[in-house]
This record gives structure tokens, C-alpha cells and sequence, in this order.
């Protein structure tokens, strides 16, 4: 897994115990029908190849996308997600999610840039966004507990005097992606297990052309 991601994921409660159970209810129609959400049916093309796994589909390339529905978990993969401003996510995404808890999760190691918002019963409660090069763009409410070590300067950046945060963005981005989702991208690029509550290479994904 790179330190990449551009993730949607709506939820009726944990996140990694409902992807834990996907695999007993996840199927390409309903995937499809998920995708739906982001992309005009019409555009959709089932891929043809073999499940992502999670730790891949995570970001897949332009032109593809990866999606997964479940009764608990609903996830969609895709960069048109990236949005440098969280909040600005389009309406009609946030409000597929009355109801339940909605993440958006993004970051780009080329850059530095790491983002991330949460939505419950389509209400924002959180959305941050920020790179070294652009500073943070987007800071919108209360800060979530596992965000507050890092702006307290518990784990600094290794990047030495005049780095404008007290943290590295993909480190935080990491830090989300385990309390959010329940698994992290740190030590599985060899396709090894991460640390984390779930494997994300024992979770599948249904790949998408978007044409």
C-alpha cells in the first residue's frame, strides 16, 4: 500500500468489524449500484478482472474505480474524490449518508497532502486539509481525539526547523486510517499485514471502468 488514498466510506457503525463481514454479502450489482452515486450508470464498465484488495483499491488509477456495499459498509474508491476542500464533497454524496456516518479519506505522498472529513446523519462535524506547500486549506470544526497529540507536537515532523505543522500530514493520514477504518498502510507495501483491528488485503473490492 503507497500512501495514497481517495476513499468514501459510508457506515452504520465500525467500520473495520463491518469490512471484516463483507465478504458474505458484497456483489457487483450492488457495488455498481453504489457507484452510481459518483458516476452516471451509463459510464460504469465492470473491469473484468479479478476483486481489488483493499490495500490496493484504496487508489486506484484515473479512470478506474473500486467499490464495495454492504448492509454495515458502503465504500467507494476513486480520485475524483480527492477534494482539497473536504466540505465541498457534492450534496447528493453527503446526502446518500442521512442516517449514518460518512468519511471522506485522501492523501498524496508526492505532495505531502493528507485530508479527511466525517459527516454524521448529513451534518459536517470535521473536515481538514493540508500540505507542506500549501499549507492548511480547509480546518472545519472540532478536532477528532487521535488528531489533538499530533497538533500538541507528540509527533513531530522529521523535517527539522521552519516545517510549517508540528506533524507530517501522511503521518496523521495514517494515524486516520487506523482509528477510522481500523487499519493502516504502514509496514503492508510488500502485501504483508498491517498494523490495525482489520487486514487490508483480506478484504475485496469490485473494480470499474469509468468510460
Amino acid at each position: 500500500m503507497s500512501a495514497k488514498t481517495a476513499m468514501l466510506v459510508y457506515t452504520d457503525g465500525d467500520v473495520a468489524a463491518g469490512l471484516t463481514e463483507a465478504a458474505e454479502f458484497a456483489d457487483e450489482a450492488g457495488a455498481a449500484e453504489l457507484l452510481g452515486l459518483l458516476w452516471p450508470p451509463a459510464r460504469i464498465r465492470p473491469d473484468g478482472e479479478e476483486p481489488w484488495e483493499l490495500g490496493d483499491a484504496v487508489f486506484p488509477p484515473e479512470g478506474r474505480a473500486c467499490a464495495l456495499s454492504t448492509p454495515e459498509v458502503d465504500v467507494l474508491c476513486d480520485q475524483a474524490l480527492m477534494l482539497d476542500r473536504p466540505s465541498q464533497l457534492p450534496a447528493h454524496l453527503v446526502g446518500a449518508s442521512m442516517g449514518r456516518t460518512l468519511y471522506l479519506h485522501a492523501m498524496h505522498s508526492a505532495v505531502d497532502w493528507f485530508a479527511f472529513a466525517m459527516w454524521r446523519d448529513g451534518a459536517l462535524v470535521r473536515s481538514l486539509s493540508l500540505s507542506p506547500d500549501d499549507g492548511v486549506l480547509e480546518d472545519t470544526g472540532e478536532r477528532l481525539a487521535f488528531e489533538e497529540p499530533f497538533w500538541a507536537g507528540k509527533h513531530p515532523a522529521p523535517a527539522g526547523a521552519g516545517y510549517p505543522f508540528p506533524f507530517h500530514p501522511l503521518v496523521l493520514g495514517d494515524q486516520a486510517l487506523q482509528e477510522l477504518f481500523g487499519f493502516s498502510g504502514e509496514g503492508a507495501a510488500d502485501g504483508g499485514p498491517s498494523a490495525g483491528r482489520l487486514d487490508p488485503w483480506a478484504v475485496e473490492l469490485f473494480g470499474f471502468q469509468i468510460v
